[in-house]
């Protein structure tokens, strides 16, 4: 997305339907900052905007707007934004979500908690072709030795941080291609080896555990 003479500012696209959230950052990130900024509330929203406007150096999008159904959003944002950057912005970032978003083809996940000031070097950063990732995370790695406690095999492990995240086994079984009964039997399973009595339970012992 190109501009004439303000061919020097970077343009973004942020969607999230959080509005308060999304007209700080418009404000924040606008000209004087470097930044031509378009917003949108969906998924569907910010295609629009793409197919209207072009694709933008990076987009932002939130992991839990409408629309979004897991990363198959990003999938498609990707896709509308002809290669071009696209991150994800969440308020609750997981090592998990991080492994398969960036598997996925996500430039980064920006923690909605990040400094504003640090939001804007982070957008630069994936500018330039690198990957963003929460350094929160980055020390979390030095923790993995806690893993050898953990009872869960790998897809149970993805299973569960999206428990973690809210989500239902419908909604889970659409994110990993899954079907909605396998989705039932993993949840089954991890309610078991975590000696939990419900889904909610589980997500609990995990987070005692250290393996959420």
């Amino acid at each position: 997305m190109q501009d004439g003479g303000q061919s020097d500012l970077i343009s973004l696209l942020i969607a999230d339907d959080h509005g308060m959230i999304l007209d700080f950052l418009a404000m924040y990130l606008s000209e004087e900052n470097g930044f031509k900024v378009k917003t949108a509330k969906t998924l569907d929203d910010a295609l629009d905007v793409v197919a209207e406007h072009g694709v933008f150096d990076v987009i932002l999008l939130d992991y839990h707007m409408p629309g979004m159904n897991g990363l198959q959003g990003l999938t498609r944002a990707i896709e509308a934004n002809g290669g071009n950057p696209v991150a994800i912005i969440t308020g609750s970032p997981t090592r998990r979500m991080v492994d398969e978003a960036l598997a996925s083809g996500a430039a980064g996940i920006l923690p909605k908690t990040i400094p504003a000031r640090s939001l804007a070097n982070a957008i630069r950063f994936i500018k330039a072709g690198e990957t963003y990732m929460p350094l929160s995370l980055m020390r979390d790695d030095m923790n993995t030795t806690q893993s050898e406690t953990n009872p869960l095999s790998a897809r149970e492990m993805t299973v569960l941080t999206y428990l973690g995240e809210g989500m239902q086994n419908k909604e889970i079984a659409n994110a990993i291609n899954l079907s909605e009964a396998t989705i039932k039997m993993h949840v089954k399973s991890i309610c078991k080896k975590l000696d939990a009595n419900n889904r909610t339970h589980a997500v609990i012992n995990a987070r005692d555990l250290g393996i959420l």
